[in-house]
Order: structure tokens, then sequence, then C-alpha cells
């Protein structure tokens, strides 16, 4: 594209008008998952057809496969931009890590870096960091940090811990 849609909320999420940015309108179809109906003998509620919904959210997906289309950008942020019945709309904002403005500008040079690589499928962009619940505090937010696999490491350990 060669302008953002909502020119306000790039802004707001990281786009700048200069070279090296590149957005990208993903479209993902709405609703949960899509399963088959099983033919064989069982209640219809154990079935699990429907109210089969994702932990990602369509805004995440949206963002993974605008990486998947462009390997070598990296996912800055993204933001919704429309709806109908069937499809929901998001501008993907990404970054050429490569590209001179950027390794020259300090405030997205940190985009290069090697850590940065793949940022979008280890939940680090801003959706990703929602949808791992990283932004929640207070009662119930204990079992988020500093991840779900660690908590759980940890829970486990403590609890086969023999206590004289």
């Amino acid at each position: 594209m060669e302008h953002p849609t909502r020119l306000d909320r790039a802004r707001a999420v990281g786009y700048r008008a200069k070279g090296g940015f590149v957005l990208v309108r993903v479209r993902v179809r709405r609703g949960g998952q899509r399963k088959r109906a099983i033919i064989a003998g069982r209640r219809p509620k154990h079935k699990g057809v429907l109210r089969m919904t994702l932990a990602k959210s369509l805004r995440r997906i949206a963002e993974e496969r605008a990486q998947k289309h462009y390997p070598n950008l990296e996912v800055l942020n993204s933001y919704w931009v429309g709806e109908d019945g069937k499809q929901k709309f998001y501008e993907v904002i990404l970054v050429d890590p490569s590209h001179p403005e950027i390794l020259a500008d300090p405030k997205v040079r940190w985009v290069a870096e090697r850590a940065n690589r793949g940022r979008v499928y280890r939940g680090l962009t801003s959706a990703g960091t929602e949808g791992r619940g990283l932004r929640w505090k207070g009662k119930g937010a204990e079992r988020f940090r500093p991840s779900r696999a660690r908590n759980r490491r940890e829970t486990r350990r403590t609890q086969t811990k023999v206590i004289p």
C-alpha cells in the first residue's frame, strides 16, 4: 500500500513515512475454527465442533500471515481497519532490517538486531503480548509471568519437592 488507511493509528503504533517501512493489508476470516462434524455415535455436546475458538487473536494471525509472505521483513505492529460479515481487515506494518534508513534511525534500529528475528512467531508484537496475557495485573496474573511454560515448570518443581 502507498499510504495507511488510518494515519493516526499507524503513527501511534510505530509507522513512519520513510524508506524501509512497508504497509500490507491482510484479510482474515472471522469467527472460530471451522471443524467438520464427525460421523460417529456420541453426544453432540462432546463432538467438539461448536465453540472451538483459537487461543490466538485474528490480529495475531494476520501478522503471522504477513510475515510468512514477506520473510525478509519484520513485523513491527498492526491495527484494525474494517470488517464485514465474513472477514476482518488489518493493516500490518513491516520493517526492512537491512534498509539504510532503518539502520541510521536510532528509534527503529533495534529491529535489525538478531534477537528480533521472527518476533511475530514468538509473540513479541503488541498483539502477541496481549495474547500471552502479559498486560494483566493483579489476581490471576501470576501464572503468565515470565511465561506460561516457565510458570508450569516452576509449579511442577515446587510440588514435587519433599519438605522434611
